[in-house]
């Protein structure tokens, strides 16, 4: 029974886009045994997918090295007798563990002096593979060897009694059609539809009929506090008030959810809901939603700059994507 481990990304999105690489390993080796390690806080992402078989914790933050630490994990992972690891982050300190742990194939990306590290290393062309997606996907074929096409969409599978719970737990119900706003962006403010053209938009929904409900971290609960205000009831700031694995159970029960480009839009893909992907600073050409998406955006020339904050104070990428636009994208998703 072959068995591969996974060294996973440490962004909730980045961890999506590598489901299709995923599928693919299982296409290719039947009967794999496939694990993951991955930080904390991407675990209930990875545990509802069903490539994965367990998700081991990783306890290192961004940045950290902590040299021992990594050789005792990889020493602790000698008794798993992996076959192969694939190291998606493209650091020299992802690669430790593996290599401690004397996994015989080790996969990855060429970079970061890492050469001693990996034994299968690849080449990235960026011309050849522009999606995040297909840049995962690409180590489960020896270098060289072109990507295996189409690609598997993301998906995750949620437990409709955990749904249930977690709802009743916030005192959410299900008796009016449910819109789901992620109104955060954890990369920056350029990639964040304004405050007040989310509140109009719940107010345009909730005249509707719709239950308008705003997810997001600790980090986003002023921003949802704001939105709410300005919604004037309109919409419920649940923001920071439940943990990701309450979100995407919760999340899974909307009629349709609208979401920045964050990991958040790519949970909503992976669940098949209705999704309204909103870009500015960022763009779909490479991080896309991998399922049914309709795309929100303007064409401007400055558009996308993928910078953490507007270059030119502006901000017209978002500020020009009005509310109106929105509601008409959220009619398509939702038909």
């Amino acid at each position: 029974m072959p068995r591969i481990l996974i060294v996973a990304p440490s962004w909730i999105g980045d961890t999506l886009l590598a489901q299709p690489l995923f599928a693919r390993l299982h296409e290719k080796h039947p009967g794999l045994v496939l694990d993951a390690l991955a930080p904390a806080w991407t675990q209930p992402v990875l545990e509802r997918m069903p490539e994965i078989a367990e998700t081991l914790a990783s306890p290192f933050a961004h940045g950290d090295l902590r040299l021992g630490e990594r050789y005792r994990l990889g020493r602790s992972l000698r008794e798993r007798r992996y076959d192969e690891a694939i190291v998606l982050p493209n650091t020299i300190k992802s690669a430790l563990a593996p290599f401690f742990a004397g996994i015989p194939v080790r996969t990855g990306y060429r970079g970061e002096g890492r050469l001693g590290l990996l034994n299968r290393v690849h080449r990235l062309d960026r011309k050849a593979l522009p999606l995040m997606a297909e840049r995962y996907a690409q180590l489960a074929e020896p270098p060289g060897e072109p990507v295996h096409r189409p690609l598997a969409r993301a998906l995750l599978a949620v437990n409709a009694a955990n749904r249930d719970a977690a709802m009743q737990h916030f005192g959410l119900d299900r008796s009016r059609p449910i819109a789901v706003f992620a109104p955060g962006a954890e990369y920056g403010s350029a990639k964040r539809w304004p405050a007040r053209h989310f509140a109009a938009l719940a107010q345009l929904l909730a005249a509707r009929g719709f239950a308008v409900w705003l997810v997001g971290s600790p980090k986003e609960r002023a921003l949802g506090e704001e939105i709410a205000a300005a919604a004037n009831g309109a919409a419920r700031n649940l923001c920071g008030a439940m943990d990701l694995a309450s979100a995407i159970d919760i999340m899974s029960a909307a009629s349709v959810v609208v979401s920045n480009d964050s990991g958040t839009m790519h949970v909503a893909a992976a669940l098949g809901r209705p999704l309204v992907a909103l870009y500015g600073s960022s763009s779909p050409d490479h991080t896309p939603p991998l399922g049914p998406a309709r795309i929100a955006r303007i064409s401007i020339p400055c558009s996308p700059c993928f910078k953490r904050e507007c270059p030119l104070k502006h901000f017209k990428c978002m500020v020009d994507l009005t509310p109106e636009r929105v509601l008409a994208e959220v009619d398509q998703a939702i038909r």
